[in-house]
């Protein structure tokens, strides 16, 4: 597929971090304890401090605990700046105040001038914390984003897949959604970004891990992209070609047969050595049909990886209002990697938002027909052995 006139020079967010990222490290102590108590009352609809804490968890669906990580992780960044920003009553905004704005915007999804509104602030103000916050966070969060750097993570990973539906050896699932954008008619690039559902959009495609973290993130590229060419264009193909990625330890299955690591992936991906979709036909055999009944509950943690990440941060859920293109790449990648500090950071109000698999419903499912004989091996002998007909 040759390039398409008018993204090329488009950033593109291909995320693969350093292999010795940090972890989640730890949260700082609680800011000030009237901080919120304070702050909670510019906003709109705050009801009394007995219950400042349920408010807050309202206002921003994570814990204090987990603020006050994310306000640590940009701290230097966004004290460092000289500038100095202020509420409309010419209060200035402390780092709480900003990190706090950002996550009003980022989550809620509401315009800049509601955001504003609510909290007593200038909208372009709420543009300008938003945006420095987005750019702290991809300077000082990238640990949160990585592939697995030792055997140990990676057993984990695969033992909890495992558990899943019974795939053996398999270490993430990989999905794509569309992030939709209502650009202006007068846009000279708005039909590249025109998919074929006809909506303006922008592809995020991630590999997660069975808790629904993401290992892998490509982002930036028109919605117009076939799956498969979005993978292909990836670093993480890239690696798993050069037999950088997917080349840990194999699995004895039985005497003389054993295999590789994998991810899985839906039927827009090719069939490859080290990816592997759902068989195609209807009247697909016993094991057949029974593998895609497995892999297809396998894969659901990807579907329901990204609700979540779009439930959470609202700003990519529906369809964002003439975004800025070379911009927006920037604002997914921090949506996600708050979505892995959440995980990371096992965020107790998490547990109140209703876990949903669709994340693209006015989407109709792609189909990849590019098929490598030794991922059609690879996909035959899991058949066989989840059916236990695999010769001992």
């Amino acid at each position: 597929m040759g390039p398409i006139r008018g993204y090329k020079k488009r950033k593109k967010i291909d995320k693969r971090t350093e292999e010795n990222g940090s972890g989640s490290g730890s949260a700082e102590k609680e800011g000030p304890v009237d901080w919120w108590d304070e702050f909670s009352k510019r906003i709109n609809g705050f009801q009394s401090p007995s219950k400042s804490l349920d408010k807050f968890e309202q206002v921003f669906r994570i814990t204090r605990k987990t603020f006050n990580y994310i306000c640590s992780l940009v701290k230097e960044d966004l004290t460092a700046k000289s500038r100095e920003f202020t509420f409309l009553n010419g209060k200035v905004l402390s780092l709480h105040d900003q990190v706090a704005v950002a996550l009003r915007r980022l989550g809620s999804g509401d315009s800049l001038v509601t955001v504003a509104d609510s909290f007593g602030l200038n909208h372009s103000t709420v543009s300008q914390v938003t945006w420095r916050f987005v750019e702290a966070m991809e300077e000082s969060g990238l640990q949160h984003l990585k592939w697995p750097s030792s055997e140990s993570e990676m057993t984990k990973i695969k033992s909890k897949f495992e558990k899943i539906r019974g795939l053996p050896n398999c270490c993430g699932v990989t999905e794509t959604t569309h992030i939709m954008m209502l650009l202006p008619s007068s846009d000279p690039s708005s039909n590249v970004w025109l998919d074929h559902e006809k909506n303006h959009s922008m592809i995020l495609q991630v590999v997660v891990d069975p808790e629904m973290r993401f290992l892998d993130i490509v982002t930036g590229w028109p919605g117009k992209m076939q799956d498969w060419v979005v993978f292909q264009s990836s670093n993480f193909y890239k690696l798993c070609e050069r037999g950088e990625r997917l080349n840990g330890k194999k699995l004895q299955l039985s005497e003389g047969s054993e295999i590789r690591e994998y991810i899985i992936g839906d039927a827009g991906f090719p069939l490859l050595p080290y990816l592997i979709v759902p068989y195609e036909g209807q009247e697909l055999s016993e094991p057949k049909a029974q593998f895609n009944k497995w892999h297809s509950a396998t894969q659901m943690v990807a579907h329901r990886a990204l609700a979540r990440l779009k439930e959470m941060w609202r700003i990519i859920h529906g369809v964002m209002w003439r975004p800025d293109k070379h911009r927006l790449p920037r604002i997914i990648l921090v949506c996600c990697l708050l979505h892995n500090i959440i995980i990371d950071l096992e965020d107790e109000a998490q547990d109140d938002i209703p876990l949903s698999h669709e994340h693209d419903p006015d989407y109709q499912q792609q189909i990849c027909e590019s098929v490598d004989i030794k991922g059609v091996y690879l996909r035959d002998k899991l058949s066989l052995y989840l059916s236990g007909r695999l010769p001992s």
